[in-house]
């Protein structure tokens, strides 16, 4: 049955694209206008912040069409941020970039405030357009999935092996624990302002080592999919496609308790 939603919700939302398509990078996307003869409780959902996932490093757009849809199934309106130059340049950079694209998709979109679904690199670039670049004022609620909040060994990889410094690249070099980027990014709140910040991670995650790294301080809501399902396999890229983690999404956006379906596809 969700299989025949995401499909039909993605028909639709390709053919009422190009109505909604903002005047932004061609990575954006919308949600499809909800059918006439939605439930009040949809018709709130679809009333609610608009939803900008935001990607990580080295992923094009389409590789969060799955979570995209799943949220549109749900009646959210949704955009996807692709990371300029796929998020290998400087992180501070991504981050200016992401602020002009949410001013831009809260005008399209009517809003106030947004809300961030990030993975991977995505949550560090919203974390700190959030705390250097004034964000905390335009965004809800900020759910990073996978993000190397206090950086990974992985980073460390090529230099371990004799290529260098992570190939030159320079969002890989600040995202090495002890960065001098993560010093300052972590210098003091961990969570600044009124955004409601919650944390997904794994531990089969193959990219973020120590997993514990993907977790933040000062009261964010910190959910690993494995205290409350142990068998469930979910891998770095999995966060995004996964069911079981789409429901701890939507318990974050919807301000509850996380409290995961273990059993979801």
């Amino acid at each position: 049955m969700l299989l025949r939603k995401i499909i039909a919700a993605t028909v639709t939302a390709t053919t009422t694209a190009a109505a909604l398509l903002l005047t932004v990078p061609a990575t954006s996307a919308t949600a499809a206008p909800a059918a006439p003869d939605q439930s009040a409780t949809r018709a709130a959902t679809a009333a609610a912040n608009p939803v900008i996932v935001v990607g990580g490093l080295s992923a094009v757009a389409v590789t969060y069409e799955p979570l995209a849809t799943r949220l549109r199934v749900d009646g959210r309106r949704v955009w996807i941020y692709q990371l300029p130059g796929l998020g290998l340049g400087d992180i501070a950079a991504s981050a200016r970039a992401l602020d002009s694209y949410v001013a831009q998709v809260r005008a399209s979109a009517g809003a106030a405030t947004v809300d961030l679904v990030a993975h991977s690199e995505g949550g560090l670039v919203s974390r700190y357009y959030l705390k250097n670049l004034g964000g905390v004022g335009s965004v809800g609620r900020l759910v990073t999935l996978g993000s190397p909040h206090y950086g990974t060994y992985v980073a460390d990889i090529a230099r371990f092996l004799g290529l260098g410094d992570c190939l030159g690249v320079v969002a890989c070099q600040q995202m090495t624990i002890g960065s001098a980027f993560l010093n300052e990014l972590n210098a003091g709140d961990d969570t600044p302002g009124t955004v409601r910040y919650t944390t997904i991670r794994t531990l089969q995650d193959e990219l973020v080592r120590p997993t514990q790294n993907a977790t933040l301080a000062d009261g964010a809501v910190n959910a690993l999919v494995q205290s409350w399902c142990p068998l469930r396999v979910v891998g770095h890229l999995g966060l995004v496609l996964d069911g079981t983690t789409y429901t701890m999404v939507q318990d974050a956006l919807a301000d509850r308790a996380v409290t995961p379906n273990c059993f979801a596809i």
